[in-house]
């Protein structure tokens, strides 16, 4: 093995420890944000209610989900279709691979580039939510922001590290940190 190919696969298994952090805080966001939602429906029952449930809700899906990408590439939980994929040597499935992984990582860079203006606008114009919460957008906005910048760093260093692999004709290391997941499980 090259200490380059070692570099490499060191820097994935980085990137997946981090991720599983990442997973766990996102979890327990979710998690904090089922018990106030049932906290609020029991409350309705008894003629009380927080308000705004809905309106939170929704603020932590959409952080959620941009810091929850991130750990859904490096387990290789994205769908994709693989037929052509599938049916190559493994030169050929590392490229395929490669380039869903380049495509992915310009697509959510564009997302991270385009997704900034919408938060230094909110900065700047001290937007507010049009709901009774009046919620700050930049509070909401920052973390969001930051989770698809957090995403397009994870896809892009995935990439470089899987690019070293298969220029190593390291095939069965990439196909594990880039392949598609039935295939990696069943090389383990």
């Amino acid at each position: 093995m090259t200490g380059a190919v070692a570099r490499a696969e060191a820097l994935l298994a980085a990137l997946r420890r981090i991720n599983r952090v990442v997973a766990l805080g996102v979890g327990a966001l979710l998690l904090g944000c089922a018990a106030l939602v049932l906290a609020d429906v029991v409350l309705r029952r008894l003629a009380h209610s927080f308000g705004g449930t809905d309106e939170i809700s929704g603020y932590v899906m959409a952080i959620a989900t941009a810091w929850g990408m991130g750990y859904a590439l490096m387990e290789l939980g994205h769908v994709r279709i693989d037929f052509l994929r599938a049916r190559g040597g493994a030169a050929v499935r590392a490229a395929f691979d490669l380039f869903a992984l380049l495509t992915l990582a310009g697509t959510v860079s564009v997302i991270g580039w385009r997704a900034w203006p919408v938060v230094e606008r909110s900065l700047a114009n001290g937007s507010r939510a049009n709901t009774p919460l009046e919620t700050p957008l930049a509070l909401v906005q920052m973390p969001w922001f930051a989770g698809w910048v957090w995403f397009a760093l994870m896809a892009w260093l995935t990439f470089l590290a899987a690019l070293v692999l298969v220029l190593n004709r390291e095939f069965g290391a990439a196909d594990r940190a880039i392949g598609a997941l039935g295939e990696a499980e069943a090389q383990k």
